[in-house]
C-alpha cells in the first residue's frame, strides 16, 4: 500500500498514512482518462449559440435588381449570405453537446488520475483544515510550507466556508467537497490536498 505524507495546516509533517492500493495504486489507463475529460468539457458547453440563415432574416422579398444586362452577378434576395445583413451560411444552431460515459470507465479514469498524483508525489493529506476566520495569507503560507503553491486542489469531507473564502483569492487554487471530485479537476491541478476523512470516503466509494 502506498504511503502519503500527512501534514497539518501549519505545514508540519505529522507522518505518513497508507492509502488503498485499489484506488491509489491502480493501473493507469490513459484512454479512459482522455474519454472522461473530453466528455467533461463537452458537458460544460451550453450549446445556445444561434445564427439566422437566409430564411430567418426579415425582408428580402424583392429582387435587388433585374436578372440580365447589368454586368453583375444575378441575385434573387438580399437575405443571401453574399450580402451584408443577409443570413449566415452553415452557422451554429442550438444543440446538445453532452456525451455519455459508462460508470465503469469513469471509475477507472478516477482511479488512474489519483494513482498518478500519488506516483508523482503530488498528493498530501491535510489534517483538520480549520480556520477561525477567512484569511488568504494563512492558505498562502501553508502552500508555501508544503511546496504546493501552483494550482492546488483541496478536497474536503465537510463544508468549510472559511477555507472556501480563503483559497478563493489564491490564483489557481480550488476547494471542493469529496462528493464532487472528478477526473478533470484532479488532472488540471498540479497538487492534490485531501483530508483523511475524504480519502476514506473515496476508498469506500471507488474501492469496490
Amino acid at each position: 500500500m502506498p504511503n502519503v505524507k500527512l501534514v497539518n495546516f501549519k505545514g508540519d509533517v505529522l507522518g505518513e498514512e497508507q492509502v488503498a492500493d485499489v484506488v491509489f495504486a491502480a493501473p493507469v489507463h490513459v484512454p479512459a482518462m482522455h474519454q472522461v475529460v473530453v466528455a467533461h468539457l463537452a458537458n460544460s458547453r451550453v450549446g445556445t449559440a444561434n445564427t439566422k440563415d437566409r430564411s430567418d432574416v426579415r425582408g428580402g422579398g424583392k429582387k435587388p435588381y433585374r436578372q440580365k444586362h447589368t454586368g453583375r452577378a444575378r441575385q434573387g434576395s438580399l437575405t443571401s449570405p453574399l450580402h451584408v445583413g443577409g443570413g449566415v451560411a452553415h452557422g451554429p444552431h442550438p444543440r446538445d453537446y453532452s456525451q455519455k460515459v459508462n460508470k465503469k470507465v469513469r471509475r477507472l479514469a478516477l482511479r488512474s488520475a489519483l494513482t498518478l498524483k500519488v506516483k508523482d508525489s503530488r498528493m498530501l493529506l491535510l489534517e483538520n483544515p480549520v480556520l477561525e476566520a477567512p484569511r488568504t495569507k494563512s492558505v498562502v503560507e501553508f502552500l508555501r510550507q508544503v511546496g504546493a503553491e501552483r494550482k492546488p486542489l483541496f478536497v474536503i469531507h465537510e463544508t468549510n466556508v472559511n477555507l472556501y473564502k480563503s483559497a478563493g483569492a489564491v490564483p489557481g487554487a480550488k476547494v471542493m467537497h469529496v462528493d464532487s471530485i472528478n477526473v478533470y479537476d484532479i488532472l488540471h491541478h498540479q497538487h492534490l490536498i485531501v483530508t483523511p476523512e475524504a480519502v476514506r470516503k473515496i476508498e469506500e466509494v471507488f474501492g469496490r
